[in-house]
C-alpha cells in the first residue's frame, strides 16, 4: 500500500494488536522518556470546548512530540456529562487519536482510541506499584467497576495472586455479578460489599475508579502499609493527602489544568512542596520509591497525552506489520 495513504485502525483491531502487558510496557517507557526530557507538549498543553447545560457536551483535544520514537499525534475526544450520566469511558462517545510523520507532516494513521484510553488509564497507575506498591499484596479493593475497575482488575492481574478481591459499586445487581464473572475467571474469592469504607480498610492494594465528583474514599481508612490509587477527580479525600507518607502523581502540569486538583492546592490543602515526586522521577530513580512496609503511599494520574500518542503509535506499527487496518485515500492533486 502507498505511503500517501493513512491507515484507519479501529477499535475490534485494537482489541487484537495492544494487549495488557504492552500497555504496561508502553507507559513505563514513556515515564522514562519524560525523565531524559524527551517529549514535548503542545501549547497550552490542553484545549477544551464545553457547551453549557443546553447539550451538556465536552470536547478535549491534546497533543505531544515524542523525540525518541519519534511520533507526532494529537489526542481529540468528546463526551456527554450531565452531572448525572456521563459517558467518556464507553464506547459511544467520540475518541480518535491522528498521527503524523514529524519528519514530513505526512499523515500516518487515525486510530480509534477507545481499549487505548480504557487501558491507559490504568495502566499508567498500575506500573507505578512496581515502585511504590506494598511488597506482598492480598487484599485487593476496587471502588467501583466499571471500565477503570475492570481495566485496574487486568493489569493487576499481571503483577499480583490476591487471596481477595473487595468490591462496591452504585447497583448491587452490577457487583455481584461482576463478582461471579471474575471470580470464575481468576479462581479468587471477588467479595461484594455495601460501603465503600468496608472495601478500603484492611485492604493492601485499593482502587478508585469512579465517574463521581464527589469525595469517595477517606485518609483514615488506607491502613498502614496500604497503597492507594487514584484514578479520578477526588476519589481520596482532599484533606487526607497530607497525611500519606509518599504521594506521587503523573503530572504536576496536567494535574493542574483539573479544578478539583487545582481547588486542592489553592486552598492549601496540598502543595508541590508536599508532593514526593513524579512517577517518572521514581521510575527513573531520581526519587526513591517505598522504603518501609509500613509506609502509606497515594499514587494518582490524570492521564497524559505522551502515553496516549505512544500507544497509538505503537498500534499503528503492529497494524502495517499484520496487514490490518482500513487504508483510507490521502489527499491528492486531481
Amino acid at each position: 500500500m502507498s505511503n500517501e495513504e493513512v491507515l484507519f485502525v479501529s477499535y475490534k483491531d485494537t482489541l487484537e494488536l495492544l494487549s495488557v502487558k504492552d500497555a504496561l510496557d508502553t507507559c513505563e517507557e514513556v515515564y522514562r522518556m519524560h525523565a531524559r526530557g524527551s517529549v514535548q507538549w503542545s501549547d497550552p498543553p490542553s484545549f477544551k470546548m464545553d457547551s453549557g447545560p443546553t447539550f451538556n457536551n465536552h470536547w478535549h483535544v491534546k497533543a505531544a512530540f515524542l523525540h525518541d520514537i519519534p511520533a507526532t499525534g494529537c489526542r481529540l475526544y468528546n463526551y456527554y456529562d450531565d452531572g448525572n450520566y456521563n459517558n467518556v469511558g464507553y464506547l459511544d462517545c467520540c475518541r480518535y487519536i491522528v498521527l503524523s510523520d514529524p519528519k514530513t507532516g505526512q499523515a500516518l494513521s487515525i486510530v480509534d482510541e477507545h481499549w487505548l484510553y480504557g487501558i491507559r488509564s490504568t495502566a499508567a497507575a498500575v506500573v507505578a506499584l512496581k515502585w511504590m506498591g506494598p511488597r506482598a499484596p492480598k487484599v485487593l479493593g476496587l471502588v467501583g467497576i466499571g471500565t477503570m475497575g475492570t481495566n485496574s482488575l487486568r493489569c493487576l492481574d499481571t503483577m499480583y495472586k490476591f487471596d481477595e478481591i473487595r468490591i462496591t459499586s452504585r447497583r448491587r445487581e452490577t457487583r455481584e455479578a461482576f463478582a461471579a464473572d471474575w471470580s470464575k475467571k481468576l479462581g479468587t474469592r471477588v467479595v461484594c460489599k455495601d460501603t465503600i469504607e468496608e472495601v478500603v480498610r484492611g485492604a493492601d492494594i485499593i482502587v478508585g475508579g469512579t465517574t463521581s465528583s464527589e469525595i469517595i474514599s477517606r485518609e483514615p481508612w488506607v491502613k498502614p502499609g496500604a497503597t492507594f490509587i487514584s484514578l479520578a477527580r477526588r476519589e481520596m479525600d482532599p484533606a487526607g493527602w497530607a497525611k500519606f507518607d509518599k504521594v506521587v502523581i503523573d503530572s504536576w502540569v496536567f494535574n493542574m489544568l483539573q479544578k478539583e486538583f487545582k481547588k486542592m492546592v489553592e486552598s492549601g490543602q496540598f502543595t508541590r512542596e508536599q508532593l514526593h515526586g513524579e512517577i517518572h522521577d521514581v521510575v527513573a530513580g531520581a526519587k526513591k520509591g517505598r522504603e518501609r512496609d509500613d509506609e502509606r503511599v497515594l499514587v494518582h494520574t490524570t492521564g497524559i497525552v505522551s502515553q496516549d500518542i505512544a500507544l497509538a503509535h505503537f498500534v499503528y506499527a503492529k497494524a502495517r506489520a499484520k496487514g490490518m487496518g482500513t487504508w483510507l485515500p490521502a489527499a491528492h492533486m486531481p
